[in-house]
């Protein structure tokens, strides 16, 4: 990788003219239109948009999970694109944490197994301390020795916050993270997230559907047609709705 492109100081992650296609011919899809997008470092970030609009593309793109037909992924000052597919497993499990809407976690380990799972599959013992504050972080502490069968969904999702937290990594994906979670205990997820930030100094990035959900994130981007159309900060809940239901206007002026 040229000097010229690792991630400026304090940018944890940063697509450059980034455009994904699907299909060809008459079924062809451009699901991101030449994104340019930096993300910046201890900060929580939400991705907003109409289905199709492209969010999902772009945080799978910038979390290597799929690959750009053109441009550029830049996590952690390393460009996605000179990886091996080994390299890019590596970068995936030791410095980009993930959430889900699905907690995914294995039945079979404690809740303190799950959260330590990703560091000893890499082979390391974890760091107690940064362990300690992460689940003092997610108020887990009575409930390390439960399995997951033993926990609500509120406490498995807790469980996989932490787990994507543990590792220090350089940044944190979520997507949908509360989707199968009622209001208050969404709510709570979401505050554990935006004082991960806060106390923690982690970078997350989520993408929701929910104006209620963007409101906890420092940041909202906009997506429409594979393209960022607006940069919010500060967000609240009704500035979020107030935009989102622009959307048609816009898509009508577009066209």
């Amino acid at each position: 990788m040229n000097e010229h492109d690792a991630a400026p100081a304090g940018i944890a992650a940063r697509a450059i003219d980034a455009v994904k296609v699907y299909g060809s011919g008459t079924t062809e899809v451009t699901a991101l239109d030449h994104v340019d997008v930096e993300l910046e470092a201890g900060r929580f970030t939400a991705i907003m948009g109409p289905s199709g609009s492209g969010k999902s593309t772009l945080m799978h793109c910038l979390a290597g999970l799929d690959t750009l037909t053109s441009g550029q992924v830049i996590v952690d000052g390393t460009d996605l694109s000179t990886l091996s597919e080994k390299q890019l497993t590596e970068l995936r499990r030791d410095r980009i944490g993930f959430v889900f809407q699905a907690f995914n976690l294995v039945p079979t380990l404690t809740a303190r197994e799950n959260i330590v799972l990703p560091t000893r599959l890499a082979g390391r013992s974890p760091d107690e301390a940064r362990l300690a504050e992460v689940i003092a972080a997610v108020g887990l502490g009575d409930r390390l020795d439960h399995r997951p069968s033993e926990l609500s969904g509120g406490q498995q999702q807790r469980v996989a916050v932490a787990r994507a937290l543990a590792s220090d990594p350089a940044i944190v994906f979520a997507d949908e993270p509360t989707g199968n979670l009622d209001s208050a205990t969404g709510a709570e997820i979401l505050s554990f997230m935006r004082n991960a930030t806060r106390e923690l100094g982690q970078t997350i990035v989520m993408v929701t559907h929910d104006p209620a959900s963007a409101a906890y994130a420092n940041r909202v981007l906009f997506l429409a047609d594979g393209r960022i159309v607006d940069d919010m900060a500060d967000p609240t809940a009704d500035r979020v709705l107030d935009r989102m239901k622009r959307f048609g206007d816009d898509l009508a002026e577009a066209r």
